[in-house]
């Protein structure tokens, strides 16, 4: 009988480890999302570690700090709401795709409570987030603004960084008023959109 290879338990062991630790990271930021959205970035960590079935030392050694970890959480979130895009213009006509994607995108700014006071905390750990935000938001709008504008379902020349603040400013003014009001907004802008298209 051949003996065991070392090398390959020692290869086997470390990819054990490496998807245990992706699956609590995983478990931790998705806890941390839900905890965030239901009380704010200033909840307890230990609330976060509870959910998420992870001890106070394995939090901590993935995300040392509070900002680490809301850091963390908004770059998760802003990838899943900018892959979302892709996704729905897949599945949708071009106009549909859009406003499902705006109203997507304001809900993932409604449900940011805190977020814009820690980012304006002067953390360094928030310094690369604004970038962040507009790296992947900015192409994610731009690829249905122009599908929708070869369509003639939407004027063109829309700037998509002009339509990202307008929508982050009207979802963060309105957070009171609800999703629905939102989303009354939020057609309102797209009938600005569709005057002076060519269809």
């Amino acid at each position: 009988m051949a003996e065991d290879d070392p090398q390959q338990d020692e290869h086997g062991a470390g990819r054990r480890l490496r998807a245990d630790a992706r699956r609590n990271e995983d478990a931790v930021l998705e806890a941390a999302r839900v905890v965030f959205a239901e009380h704010g970035v200033d909840a307890p960590v230990r609330e976060i570690a509870l959910r998420a079935g992870v001890g106070m030392g394995t939090l901590y050694r993935r995300f040392p700090t509070r900002a680490d970890l809301v850091a963390a959480v908004f770059r998760r979130e802003v990838d899943a709401c900018a892959a979302e895009a892709q996704a729905l213009a897949a599945a949708h006509p071009p106009l549909a795709a859009l406003v499902r994607w705006l109203r997507r995108y304001s809900g993932f700014i409604g449900t940011k409570r805190g977020l814009s006071a820690a980012l304006h905390s002067g953390d360094p750990a928030f310094d690369t987030l604004p970038d962040y935000f507009r790296e992947r938001f900015t192409p994610a709008l731009a690829g249905l603004l122009e599908t929708a504008v070869a369509a003639r379902q939407i004027r063109a020349g829309v700037d998509p960084y002009d339509l990202l603040r307008a929508i982050g400013n009207l979802s963060v003014a309105t957070e009171s008023g609800g999703a629905d009001h939102t989303g009354r907004m939020i057609d309102l802008i797209v009938d600005g959109l569709r005057f002076g298209a060519d269809g």
